[in-house]
Formats: C-alpha cells, structure tokens, sequence
C-alpha cells in the first residue's frame, strides 16, 4: 500500500522524493523505570496541629494593628494602664441579647456625662471546644463588643477600642475611648 501512495504522490523537491521512498521507522519504545519503593508513612504524623486552630490572627493582634485615632501620648499612657477609667460596665453573665442594649444604653450614657475613657468588662470566655470539625472561639462578648463598638449608634461615639492593661482586667475588658461632644 505504501508503494502505490508513493508512486502517486508528486515529490515537492528532488531531495523530498528520497525521504519519501524510504520507509518509516518503527518508534522505539521505553520501558517504563520500576517504582521507587515510598517509604512507610501515617496520616499527619509530621503536622503540628495545636496552633492552627484558628485562622484569624487574635483579637488583641486585630486590636493592635487597626490605625491608632487617638492622640499617641494619651494611647502610650492608655496601653500601660496609667489612665484611670470614669466608669465602666460588668458584662458577666449576660447573654448577648442582655448584653447588646446594656452596652449601647452604657455607652449613650457615658458619652452624655462627658466621660471620655471608659471600661467594659467582658470577661475571658469559657473553652466550649469539644473538638469538632469546626472550632469555636473562647468569649463570645469577648468578640462581639469591639464590633458594637464600630456599628451604629455608637460607632460615632468610639474613638479608640482596646484591650486593658492587666491591673484593668486584661484581654477580659476594654478601654474605650470617647470622642469629646462639641
């Protein structure tokens, strides 16, 4: 069959005409190289799992990257404890529905008086992890409070959110700084 294709074929160049007429090679076929032997293994041996639990960097590393509002001198004075708190709310024990509007009556309150640094104790939070597929956070007021904070009505009031000093009650509470009313 291949003779009677190359005897009606026109060759395009004399030099064409003889790789035509020669036959094709057979392609040469490699062997395949024997697998290599993977050495015995368990599933997550190698990983450390005790630290990515959670994704989000920390509340206090959120808390210390956002901008700084405030003045700086009166910030440095803040974030070591030396400024002394006008009044401040125990946010123990409540749900967040009891919590919500006792904070924002707080807050309105706190603002109308004049005060300027107040704070609100949330607590640390219990470890309700039981270990599931999804892991939950310690202090759900403990989370929630800073977002409050940033929402309507009282997100014009709040000039500076963050963690108190420890002789303050530490990452349970938070300082609060108001703007000063015009």
């Amino acid at each position: 069959m291949w003779d009677v294709v190359v005897k009606r074929a026109k060759p395009l160049k004399k030099s064409a005409a003889k790789l035509i007429r020669e036959k094709p090679r057979k392609p040469e076929v490699h062997k395949p190289a024997a697998p290599r032997s993977l050495p015995k293994f368990k599933v997550g041996q190698v990983v450390n799992h005790s630290a990515d639990h959670d994704l989000l960097p920390s509340l206090g590393q959120q808390m210390r990257a956002a901008p700084v509002q405030m003045d700086q001198k009166a910030y440095g004075r803040l974030r070591r404890g030396k400024l002394k708190p006008d009044a401040r709310i125990d946010l123990h024990g409540m749900t967040l529905a009891q919590a919500h509007p006792a904070l924002t009556g707080f807050i309105l309150r706190s603002a109308s008086a004049g005060h300027r640094l107040v704070l609100v104790i949330t607590g640390k939070g219990k470890d309700r992890d039981d270990g599931g597929p999804i892991p939950t956070r310690f202090g759900v007021l403990r989370h929630q409070v800073p977002q409050w904070l940033n929402m309507a009505p009282l997100g014009s009031l709040v000039l500076q959110v963050s963690e108190s000093h420890i002789r303050h009650g530490g990452q349970g509470a938070y300082y609060v700084y108001l703007r000063r009313s015009r």
